[in-house]
């Protein structure tokens, strides 16, 4: 299902900004002044290097990380500054599936109570019989059998232990999922068959999806809309097909020719690559934040840092040279 970008994000990002301290005092800038939204039955796909700020600003977004400065709102109701009574009820709207299968379930509880821990938290069922039931009409929604209940998360394979993961992030029926690499520490046989459940299960329930990965092979498959990020601050953001056919930010360019393509005309083709070293996100550089790796930069990218401009059909870039021909060419 494509956004429809005329209607209210059912997710908003407003100048979000969060910061970690370190044990020597020093700030760590991990989302830098984010604007971003997710509108109702999409998937929005986050895309960068490890370390941009991916995975925090999904955990930002719903908080799991509080925000340090900026706002998040959630249909329209501002969640950053809420009280936690007040956002609980919102709490269960949004949930997370995580990268690591294994590391996010508990070791010493047993499938039936891992999934059922959030519904007996909100009380959805009445009896424990009547959780049980539950419980058991998850695990078959994720293809896994109920004879798998009462065993412990070191008895399944990576592939299975995501699928108890999203059987328990969707229990409570939630309106947005946070999907943080989910199928990165999986082998590549077991890839297609999480990323077509997920798929699957947007469609059976109707869910707003955030995916965060770095593949853009799989984000081609599974997104609608791409943003990509970089050093804490958002470079891009276009529907897929028009990302992938003409980027406007030379990031944006460096990271689809990197993606391997099999066919043999294109053996000895020249690539572009990125050449330097990522900036610390304790000393941002001035400017643009990828004006020390980008081969187009002038004067002007290393001291004004460049906003997000529409170029059109929802395809924003924040570069002052995006759209010119030395980036396209």
């Amino acid at each position: 299902m494509q956004a429809n970008m005329g209607s209210v994000p059912l997710l908003e990002a407003k100048n979000l900004t969060k910061t970690f301290l370190t044990n020597k005092k020093q700030t760590v800038h991990a989302v830098n002044s984010v604007n971003l939204a997710v509108y109702p039955g999409e998937t929005l796909a986050l895309v960068g290097e490890s370390g941009c700020g991916k995975s925090t600003l999904g955990k930002t977004l719903i908080r799991m990380l509080s925000a340090t400065s900026g706002e998040v709102y959630f249909r329209g109701q501002e969640i950053t500054k809420m009280k936690e009574k007040d956002f609980r009820p919102i709490r269960k709207k949004l949930q997370m599936v995580f990268q690591d299968p294994y590391a996010s379930l508990d070791p010493r509880m047993k499938v039936r109570d891992l999934i059922a821990e959030p519904l007996e938290t909100y009380r959805v069922c009445r009896t424990k019989h009547e959780t049980t039931e539950r419980v058991a009409e998850l695990m078959g929604r994720v293809g896994l059998p109920e004879e798998f209940l009462p065993r412990y998360p070191h008895q399944f394979s990576g592939g299975q232990r995501q699928r108890i993961g999203i059987a328990r992030a969707i229990a409570l029926e939630p309106e947005i999922l946070i999907c943080d690499e989910p199928v990165s520490a999986l082998d590549v046989s077991v890839q297609s068959q999480i990323l077509n459940l997920l798929k699957k299960l947007k469609e059976e329930m109707q869910l707003t999806s955030l995916f965060i990965g770095h593949d853009l092979s799989v984000i081609n498959f599974i997104a609608d809309r791409v943003c990509v990020m970089f050093l804490g601050s958002v470079c891009e953001i276009a529907p897929k097909e028009v990302l992938y056919k003409k980027p406007l930010h030379p990031y944006t360019t460096f990271l689809l020719d990197a993606i391997p393509h099999a066919d043999p005309s294109l053996r000895g083709r020249a690539r572009k690559l990125i050449e330097g070293e990522i900036p610390s996100p304790v000393h941002l550089p001035d400017g643009c934040c990828f004006h020390t790796r980008c081969p187009y930069a002038d004067d002007r990218c290393k001291t004004e840092r460049p906003e997000l401009k529409d170029f059109g059909d929802g395809h924003m870039a924040a570069c002052h040279h995006a759209g010119c021909s030395v980036i396209s060419d």
